[in-house]
């Protein structure tokens, strides 16, 4: 029976699209964004969550580990990362949920019928169900099958997506689709491989493909200070985005919510101490996009 590794299932949502959204977000991503607000959706396989404030040193998942992965040296609890097999056994043990396994596998009935709950939640605000990530479109013949269950259903969908995957992956999931939410992080190539470790080609080809076919896409374009908030390079992108003609630009401003969740997965966070863009600079940075006669709003 196939199936996809979700890592959170988020209901009542109201920044994945239009209405209130059901968010599936799936586990595994191809770039590396140093502002990633998603950390625990990069790893394509379960990944050992620790969270130290609630930790309270029983030692329990010390004796339940079959890999040595915890270690205590005095009050102070320490993870060998490099030996977790995200077995679990650790998780089921914490009596205070200081370790969480993340990432589930589903079925397709599975998430429908989690979807599916929320109902008449969708028809009235006109919302419906976001698959999101990480990045979906890595495990797109799943994603297929299961937007075209709920538009059976007469639920909305939606895919967001850093459009970094074959265009033949959007060819799978287009018949089903309402409306992309398609992330434009940088015009430049240097900006965007220094800070998502990959060439943006592929990204700005599929988004001219995807337009060309006549589908509907919302950009999305994060404002990083000190990466992309520059007018020139704010303007190189309203300049490609004028070429393709997207249905509605979101700007949105960095935030740093996420990064508490980098060090109970263990990871490092490369923009430590940056500061959400002033209001000014958001300000400015619509103002050249109405200049250029673009749909854009600060989101």
């Amino acid at each position: 029976m196939e199936t996809a590794l979700v890592s959170n299932i988020q209901k009542f949502s109201l920044d994945d699209g239009p209405g209130i959204r059901t968010t599936v977000f799936f586990k595994g991503c191809n770039l590396s964004c140093a502002w990633c607000h998603n950390p625990e959706c990069i790893s394509r396989f379960p990944t050992l969550q620790f969270i130290a404030d609630a930790c309270t040193g029983c030692r329990h998942c010390q004796s339940l580990c079959p890999q040595g992965v915890h270690l205590f040296k005095g009050k102070e609890h320490l993870l060998q990362r490099q030996l977790c097999e995200a077995c679990g056994a650790c998780c089921q043990g914490c009596l205070s949920d200081a370790l969480v396994l993340n990432g589930k596998h589903y079925t397709r009935k599975q998430l429908l019928s989690i979807i599916m709950q929320d109902q008449d939640y969708y028809q009235d605000t006109g919302g419906g169900v976001t698959v999101s990530g990480g990045e979906p479109m890595l495990q797109a013949d799943f994603i297929a099958g299961l937007l075209a269950s709920c538009k059976k259903e007469g639920i909305s969908t939606a895919v967001d997506t850093a459009g970094n995957v074959p265009f033949s992956e959007y060819e799978k999931v287009l018949p089903w689709t309402d409306f992309f939410l398609y992330d434009i992080k940088a015009f430049s190539r240097d900006i965007h491989r220094k800070y998502t470790g990959c060439d943006n080609s592929r990204i700005q080809a599929n988004l001219r493909q995807l337009k060309e076919h006549g589908a509907t896409v919302y950009v999305r374009i994060p404002v990083i200070p000190g990466v992309n908030d520059s007018m020139e390079e704010q303007t190189h992108i309203a300049d490609f985005l004028k070429q393709v003609q997207p249905d509605k630009i979101e700007l949105l401003p960095y935030h740093s919510y996420g990064t508490g969740k980098y060090s109970s997965f263990g990871l490092p966070y490369r923009l430590t101490g940056l500061q959400p863009p002033p209001q000014e600079t958001m300000e400015n940075i619509l103002t050249l996009f109405l200049a250029w006669k673009l749909p854009a709003v600060i989101s």
